[in-house]
């Protein structure tokens, strides 16, 4: 599907695709697919983010939920656990839905902090429509979210919105 999104950019026809290659399980070489060299960029990128202080490196969070959230078609609500020192502790996609919606559930964000025994959480979610404007649901979704959060003593520190390379933030915009 990634390969699809890709295929009518004029500037990939000049990436040469035999210069990466992958071995395959007989031991073979063979030139990667699109599929398997974003798997790669994106296993790079969580190596980065994981265990890393969230507020001395917003580049790299924003570089990773760039390649995994920004060019899906349908919209993925995801959370990144922080331990008290706001280390990334881990990067849970919660819920998918479609084009322009998808259901979240309040509790069961409550209950994945709590066994992973996270102190403060980010909030994410993509819009695949390419625009990174808050809807009046997204507004009312995080306060929401905050609000039951807080009964457990986790804080919801951002909530961010990717739109294709964009990434808006709920807190630098003052709706937090």
């Amino acid at each position: 599907m990634a390969h699809d999104l890709f295929s009518s950019l004029d500037l990939l026809g000049s990436v040469p695709t035999a210069s990466l290659m992958v071995q395959d399980r007989s031991g073979e070489y063979r030139p990667a697919t699109a599929e398997e060299l974003l798997l790669a960029a994106q296993q790079v990128l969580a190596g980065q983010v994981r265990g890393t202080d969230v507020m001395d490196s917003p580049a790299a969070v924003r570089e990773f939920l760039k390649l995994r959230l920004g060019v899906l078609p349908h919209e993925v609500f995801a959370v990144i656990h922080l331990d008290a020192q706001h280390r990334v502790l881990d990067y849970v996609e919660m819920f998918r839905g479609t084009v322009n919606q998808t259901s979240v559930f309040p509790r069961e964000i409550v209950k994945e902090a709590l066994v992973r025994n996270s102190a403060a959480l980010l909030l994410v979610h993509n819009h695949p429509s390419g625009a990174a404007e808050p809807s009046r649901a997204d507004e009312v979704l995080t306060r929401n979210l905050k609000e039951a959060l807080a009964l457990v003593d986790v804080r919801v520190l951002d909530h961010l919105i990717v739109a294709g390379p964009t990434v808006l933030s709920f807190a630098e915009r003052g709706l937090l």
